[in-house]
């Protein structure tokens, strides 16, 4: 005897050898024998045999006119011989009674399992609706299949043209553009972003980077809305200086700028003073929506994308020739030795004579022509007069900063200047410490520590950047966090630092600037006025959304300044470069801030100058192929000095001032303490 069967969901045919009680040791096919309880068995023949039955029950499974059977079925549940008697008009044979069942079980739009053979008709509006269901997917299938076939093609079909962004960054994986882009992609060997560059959905790698960062982070484009420019107090008192700025020839956020007053007791009086966009405007308006929406200017080569329209930066900017509403902190000064006998911040006009740029000045102003006073340049004077007390300022943080038990900061580290037209990149070297850099640098860094002790003094919150260890000793991990209270910032040598002095493209000095007005205004009724309070949760809610957006940006600057780096070398044919060792497999190209891991490298000093060949680079993932052409012999890991050849554990984010530079040095992960 011979049994049909299911098991696991699927049907089989095997010859009993043996029954026992409710159970049967059927042989199958193949030979592999298996335990089959009476209750799964649907059918007992003994012709034809069984790999013959099952054949023959396939051919007419095929051959059902599933429309027709589920006509005959009715409305009623019922077993499969009952509905196949009514069909072949007479008691099925084994072989059709089998490929009846295969056919009713292989059809769960038509026909409900209700039990072993045992099925029901589905309603007639379920059964077309279900009908209409799979009609649409094979319309769907074919609408697919034309769409991978335009891809590969090199065509990309009209329907994706609108969605490309989202089909790369946030893609709907059921829809069908996206499976075609996925199928294409797969029989191509290739990945989505590369088939929208090769089709046309995508302009270049460059316009790829972008168009990442803006879906990400700008959803609803990078532009501005009309809003009305706010207008600074009227009856500001006019400040009788004449003051200058110093910034990099494409800066147009000149948030500040400097003065020098000789007094008449032999003291001297500089001034800091920052543009007041605070003076206009106000908490909750709509342009402090805009900033707060963006919390930052970006930064990229040969681009940027302000915190503030135009209009309101032109309206704020310290430019040249204007009167500019400003935030000012006054340092009397005995220039004997340079001690601070006295400050003063006040809100007023400022008038800005010059704004000096450092491709004009660069090479007139260094460490030796401020030392002999050689050169002609604009307020010659005035800057020898900062730049020594920049020295005094710098010396006094790093005695502060070896308090702390750091080493001191090391200033040969290289920043890079990026210059992109027309889509040709210049990459330039700028040593840091550069005297104009210092300058700026050091005045920046003691006008946010004074201003941010001002506000603590003054029992006002603010938005504080602090630097420290965590738990475990001297030798945690320096943490850099930001607070609402002052903290020191061990790096930088101070007893607390709150960003001020960039309130036109950072939202955290806006926010700080408004408080510093209060302070100035009311003194130590300004709590009463500020517009934030202590733990305050909107206060709170600033520091994270800022860290999440900073962190982004300097992420997207970092891969647009890689990107560039890219095409430097495509551009300059570079094939043959010289390296610096950075870490065991890690290197930094010489001419360029292009770091390039080596797999295998050998053993080479820290700060040594190796020859590489570069084999290949990808725009689009921004990745580099080298290999090891030359080392040096005569180079031993005694030899390297560290602070001669800006050895670095980690490549340094670019960097829009120099005080920022300052700061990212100071915070740098390589940092050791003086106790080491």
């Amino acid at each position: 005897m011979n049994v049909f069967f299911e098991e696991s969901g699927d049907f089989k045919v095997g010859s009993v050898m043996t029954q026992a009680g409710e159970a049967y040791q059927v042989e199958m096919a193949s030979g592999k024998r298996t335990k089959v309880k009476a209750k799964d068995v649907l059918l007992q023949f003994e012709k034809p045999s069984p790999a013959d039955l099952m054949e023959q029950a396939k051919a007419i499974a095929a051959d059902i006119d599933l429309e027709f059977l589920w006509e005959v079925a009715g409305e009623e549940e019922f077993g499969f011989a009952e509905l196949g008697a009514e069909y072949f008009g007479h008691a099925p044979q084994p072989a059709e009674a089998a490929g009846l069942i295969l056919s009713l079980h292989s059809s769960p739009v038509y026909f409900y399992k209700k039990g072993r053979g045992r099925y029901k008709a589905a309603p007639e509006q379920s059964l077309r609706a279900a009908l209409a269901g799979i009609e649409k997917k094979k319309q769907q299938a074919l609408v697919q299949a034309a769409y991978v076939e335009e891809l590969k093609a090199n065509t990309l079909p009209e329907a994706m043209q609108n969605i490309v962004l989202q089909l790369l960054f946030k893609p709907d994986k059921n829809s069908i553009e996206y499976k075609a882009l996925d199928a294409a992609c797969t029989e191509l060997h290739t990945t989505p972003q590369r088939l929208m560059l090769a089709v046309g959905g995508v302009a270049s790698a460059k316009a790829l980077h972008m168009a990442r960062f803006l879906f990400e982070n700008f959803p609803k484009g990078a532009g501005f809305p009309d809003v009305p420019v706010p207008v600074a107090p009227g009856n500001l008192p006019v400040a009788d200086v004449q003051a200058f700025s110093i910034d990099d020839v494409t800066t147009t956020e000149i948030d500040d700028a400097f003065s020098v007053t000789k007094l008449a007791d032999g003291n001297v009086k500089i001034g800091i003073h920052i543009a007041a966009p605070g003076l206009g405007i106000k908490p909750d308006d709509a342009v402090d929506k805009l900033a707060r929406g963006r919390m930052s200017t970006v930064y990229m080569p040969g681009d940027k994308i302000t915190m503030l329209p135009d209009s309101i930066v032109e309206a704020f900017t310290l430019a040249e020739g204007k009167t500019c509403p400003a935030l000012s902190l006054y340092a009397t000064l005995n220039p004997a030795d340079w001690s601070v006998l006295a400050t003063e911040t006040r809100a007023e006009l400022v008038p800005i004579a010059n704004n000096l740029r450092h491709n004009d000045l660069d090479d007139l102003v260094n460490e030796e022509t401020l030392a002999s006073g050689e050169g002609d340049y604009p307020h010659k004077e005035s800057l020898g007069l900062i730049w020594q007390w920049a020295q005094v300022l710098e010396a006094a943080r790093m005695v502060k900063r070896e308090g702390f038990g750091l080493k001191p900061e090391q200033n040969n580290r290289v920043d890079y200047n990026f210059y992109v037209e027309d889509d040709v990149v210049s990459v330039t070297r700028r040593k840091r410490g550069a005297p104009l850099d210092k300058i700026v640098a050091e005045l920046m860094i003691f006008a946010n520590s004074t201003w941010g002790k001002l506000m603590h003094d003054n029992g006002v919150p603010g938005i504080y950047r602090s630097q420290g260890r965590g738990v475990g000793g001297w030798n945690a991990k320096m943490q850099v966090r930001m607070l609402t209270h002052a903290a020191p910032h061990e790096g930088l040598g101070v007893d607390q630092y709150a960003w001020s002095t960039s309130p036109l493209r950072r939202y955290t000095d806006l926010v700080n600037q408004w408080q510093i007005l209060a302070c100035a205004e009311k003194g130590v009724m300004a709590p009463l006025v500020a517009h934030f309070k202590h733990k305050d949760a909107e206060l709170f809610a600033i520091v994270s959304q800022f860290d999440a957006a900073y962190g982004a940006y300097a992420d997207h600057q970092a891969n647009m300044e890689r990107y560039w780096c890219l095409r430097w070398l495509g551009q300059e044919n570079a094939r043959q470069v010289e390296a610096v060792v950075l870490k065991d497999e890690v290197l930094r190209l010489s001419d360029i801030p292009l770091v390039i891991r080596l797999p295998g490298m050998p053993s080479v000093a820290r700060g040594a100058q190796v020859k590489l060949d570069i084999l290949r680079w990808d725009e689009v993932d921004l990745t580099i192929e080298a290999r090891l052409l030359e080392i040096p012999t005569d180079v031993a890991a005694s030899d390297v000095d560290f602070e001669d050849d800006e050895v670095e554990d980690a490549p340094e984010e670019a960097v829009d001032a120099p005080e920022v530079a300052v700061e990212a040095a100071a915070e740098a992960p390589a940092e050791q303490p003086a106790a080491e």
